[in-house]
């Protein structure tokens, strides 16, 4: 079977997301696609699903915080509850517009699951206008749309019919200038070729039995499937090697073969464990930036064979 798809629509407040997710969902239709949405809203009422009603989508509406922070267990209980019941083929997942890139897709990436995703990639929308006056947002609104944008894998700038080309040009340049990797087009009403936004993710993608990850992107994942137990100590040592452009670390650990996992976690350089009083699988997953993750395979591998002589 293979794995259920994932696109992650992101971009400030108004810059096209709900309007573009629109368009997705009539190309699913026309493709025949086993589609669901998840739409996550700050407030508790929602005011976009109407997009994502139809009986042929399975909708799951987040509301009343942010999936990245207040209500992530949600996330992941819903999520689960998708792969279990409806058996998505892609999964359209809008984020509010205070949402940060690394934390959605570590929200998204439960160490339960994981190896049943391919995150095809992180869609951007940018408002035109916005970005050309965001001198006049807070330090702390203006740092986020920096980081949607730098993180992003495909960016659509939005009212172009508004700017001129003097504006449309410095807009394009210096969103390259932060994200040299990204495809970036100038549009009104989130207008882009689902084609080419398929062709350029699908292109993306890299799949194996024990890890999933996106060479050419610039956030990364990837899953590691333990088969063995390792040393705590050994562990430790892997820890503190790992580079700072690995952000997060979590799942499931066995440092004895007799007993129960710890629940793993790793966050800005601080690991965090806890006993489980359950059997889990022994997933551990990784998001960083411009990663080869082939090197840490390795490593984690030989911990494995270690433990085991």
């Amino acid at each position: 079977m293979n794995n259920t798809e994932i696109y992650i629509l992101s971009g400030f407040l108004g810059s096209g997301k709900t309007t573009l997710l629109k368009t997705l969902l009539e190309h699913e239709r026309l493709l025949g696609r086993k589609t669901a949405v998840m739409m996550n809203e700050l407030g508790k009422v929602s005011i976009d699903s109407e997009v994502a009603r139809d009986e042929d989508i399975a909708l799951k509406e987040l509301l009343g915080g942010c999936i990245c922070c207040t209500i992530q267990d949600k996330l992941e209980s819903q999520l689960q509850g998708l792969l279990l019941k409806e058996k998505p083929e892609v999964i359209y997942i809008e984020t509010t517009g205070a949402a940060h890139p690394v934390e959605v897709l570590d929200a998204i990436l439960s160490p339960l699951f994981a190896d049943q995703f391919t995150i095809k990639g992180i869609v951007t929308t940018v408002d035109g206008l916005r970005w050309r006056d965001r001198k006049a947002l807070s330090p702390q609104l203006q740092q986020l749309l920096l980081e949607q944008v730098r993180h992003a894998d495909f960016i659509l700038i939005n009212k172009m019919d508004e700017l001129s080309e003097s504006d449309q040009s410095k807009i394009i340049f210096e969103i390259q200038g932060i994200n040299p990797k990204a495809r970036c087009l100038l549009t009104n009403y989130s207008q882009v070729s689902i084609a080419e936004l398929r062709k350029l993710t699908l292109s993306f993608a890299k799949q194996t039995s024990s890890e999933f990850t996106q060479q050419a992107l610039n956030l990364t994942t990837f899953v590691y499937q333990f088969q063995e137990p390792v040393s705590h100590s050994a562990f430790e040592d892997f820890l503190k090697e790992l580079p700072e452009t690995i952000y997060r670390v979590k799942g499931y650990i066995k440092f004895d073969s007799s007993s129960k996992p710890y629940l793993f976690q790793y966050s800005y350089g601080m690991p965090f464990y806890m006993k489980e009083e359950m059997n889990l699988p022994l997933n551990l997953v990784f998001i960083g930036e411009n990663m080869n993750w082939t090197e840490i395979e390795e490593k984690l591998k030989s911990l494995e064979l270690e433990f085991k002589n």
